[in-house]
């Protein structure tokens, strides 16, 4: 009575010793480090080792070793001084062709990373870092959508001679105006045959005729995620291009962005960077026709547009655009023959003729590079402070066509700060949508590790003072509803490393929770064998009614909280879903060790033999 078959014994056995593997990289700690990476995302080899460990051993900076890992170069330090001296040494030294970011390197053997096992990754309450949420301009990006249709159904009815009197664009529609029915019904049938998806309705009384186009609900949420996923498309590009070890970005809610930079703290560069909807344009500049007067006038020759320098100073640009930042495939910042910083760029093969044409046809004449930035600036409006968007448009580049090109050139006049998160934008990419913050928060790597060692306090209490109280009440039993708690810390660890679950402070309460629902499940056990003992039943026979009918019990318990920790999961945000992740993994592990667990070992030490007495405390047969 009482035995498990051997195949079962070994499943607990094995689960066990999956957990231990799992869990392992754990005890060896992690490095500070940082990671340096090219800045035109190429692996790096031997020779950038050798070049980065020039710089730190030319900075008098100590550390303890470099190597590649993942086209990187990792330098691991012996503590956080010595790296952000690091840091500076390099950022310093580096800037333009390297990008440089603080990490955590784990110390973990080889012979483990041969087996890809990893140790949990902490979240940036316990490691440091930034954490940025951002809303997307859902409004201005529909109304920009609006105002193209109006543009495009223009340009379609001029094309097919429809005469329209009138336009206008509103946040959700398009109103064009017509002068007789005819024409209205024309243009109704030839938007319709060119989007027949579009939402059409007509309105045609006295000298009224007015047709006025939607998008369908099922269209507008399709235009919305599609301006979301592209968005965090984009935002993933530039924190790849910042080089930020082990970042999160992910989707929250229906309009919103969260951004989680580990080990990042400066928050204003990463800001700017994220937000920034910069481009480029190329125009042939007018040095025919005075940029002062235009400026004194206020009007431009015809043909041409007035923009300023960064100094403030007037010129004036051709109308006609060459190439856009749209057509750029690649951008690197690195130092012209003459030392100064510049902004190599490619173009596609469109880009490419139209370059080519260009500067043969304009030789030695000025060409000039727009940089195009949408900006926010608080205004006071209705009483109160709010921040207004608005494009700037300011000329970074005049420089004369010397010779001529199609796909390769340079673009200078920029500093170096300027030059790298120009490059970096260019490569990664316009955001459709205009975003702003609507949370950010900067946690430093002192406050992080106060946060590891006040949380890791809290597991040991909870947990030593739960194994004296089960090994002095309970006896061999409580003892091994010790053992089942270990192997259930065990696991829940296993788990975490396993999925890659970023350990939060609130986790680490989902994991103390979960040592004491861990043996809530056991003590539910031993009483009710305690019970049946009581109630005259045998030793053998008292085991198994106590855990066939704590069984229900628990069962229930454990999965109306499972489905609470799925809910906040679910529904919750970042420190929620740290929370609901511990406890379901915890739950889920506390039912394998409290039932199978200990009733497996219970077995092996009662089972199969004639009983007198349990040590079960309180009562013995």
């Amino acid at each position: 009575m009482n035995r498990f078959p051997v195949a079962l014994n070994l499943t607990v056995l094995f689960v066990i010793l999956f957990g231990l593997v799992f869990a392992l990289p754990n005890i060896y700690g992690k490095d500070f480090a940082i990671q340096v990476a090219a800045e035109s995302q190429d692996p790096l080899a031997a020779a950038d080792v050798s070049r980065v460990t020039a710089t730190l051993d030319g900075a008098d900076v100590p550390y303890v070793a470099a190597d590649i890992k993942d086209g990187r170069v990792l330098v691991r330090f012996a503590d956080a001084q010595s790296q952000l001296e690091g840091q500076r040494s390099l950022v310093s030294d580096l800037a333009g062709d390297y990008l440089t970011a603080l990490t955590l390197a784990p110390r973990t053997p080889q012979f483990l990373q041969n087996l890809g096992l990893d140790p949990m990754a902490l979240g940036l309450d316990l490691r440091g870092g930034i954490h940025v949420m951002f809303e997307v301009a859902m409004e201005d990006y529909i109304g920009g959508i609006f105002e193209r249709f109006r543009q495009d159904f223009r340009s379609l009815l001029t094309s097919e001679r429809i005469r329209a009197t009138g336009s206008t664009a509103g946040q959700d529609f398009v109103r064009l105006s017509f002068g007789s029915e005819e024409d209205l019904l024309r243009a109704e049938t030839l938007i319709t045959e060119n989007d027949p998806d579009l939402v059409l309705t007509s309105r045609s009384d006295a000298d009224t005729f007015e047709l006025t186009v939607r998008l369908s609900e099922a269209q507008l949420r399709e235009r919305q995620d599609f301006a979301i996923e592209q968005n965090i498309t984009t935002i993933r590009n530039r924190v790849n291009e910042l080089g930020v070890a082990e970042p999160v970005v992910q989707r929250q809610g229906l309009d919103r962005i969260v951004v989680q930079l580990p080990g990042v703290q400066d928050p204003t560069r990463v800001r700017e960077i994220l937000k920034s909807t910069s481009s480029l344009e190329f125009r042939l500049a007018d040095p025919d026709n005075n940029a002062f007067e235009a400026q004194r006038t206020g009007r431009a020759p015809l043909g041409t547009r007035l923009y300023f320098e960064r100094n403030g100073s007037p010129v004036l640009l051709k109308r006609e655009i060459i190439v856009t930042g749209d057509q750029l495939t690649s951008a690197t910042s690195r130092l012209t023959q003459d030392g100064l910083p510049a902004v190599f760029v490619e173009l596609d093969a469109k880009g490419a003729r139209r370059m080519l044409d260009t500067t043969k046809a304009n030789l030695n004449r000025p060409m000039a590079v727009v940089l195009i930035e949408e900006k926010t600036r608080p205004v006071e409006k209705d009483g109160a402070i709010v921040d207004e968007r608005f494009k700037e448009e300011t000329v970074i580049s005049v420089a004369t066509i010397r010779g001529v090109f199609s796909n390769s050139f340079q673009i200078t006049g920029l500093t170096n700060t300027e030059a790298t998160d120009l490059a970096l934008l260019l490569r990664a990419g316009s955001l459709v949508a205009p975003i702003f913050i609507v949370e950010e928060r900067t946690i430093g790597p002192s406050l992080g590790k106060e946060n590891i060692e006040k949380g890791f306090n809290a597991v040991v209490i909870g947990f030593v003072l739960v194994v004296l109280f089960m090994a002095g009440y309970y006896r061999v039993f409580g003892l091994v509803a010790n053992m089942a708690l270990i192997a259930n810390l065990v696991l829940v660890i296993a788990m975490l490393s396993l999925l890659q679950a970023s350990l939060t402070l609130p986790g680490i309460a989902g994991i103390v929770l979960t040592v004491g629902m861990a043996v809530d499940a056991n003590v539910l056990i031993f009483e009710r064998i305690r019970e049946e003992i009581r109630n005259g039943n045998s030793p053998q026979a008292s085991i198994a009614a106590g855990y066939d009918k704590a069984l229900s019990s628990i069962a229930d318990a454990n999965i109306t909280t499972l489905i609470a920790a799925i809910v906040l999961f679910t529904f919750g945000t970042g420190p929620i879903r740290g929370f609901a992740i511990t406890l379901a993994l915890g739950i889920i592990t506390s039912m394998f060790t409290a039932i199978v667990g200990t009733r497996c070992v219970i077995n092996l030490i009662y089972g199969g033999r004639s009983v007198e007495r349990l040590a079960i405390g309180g009562a013995r047969a």
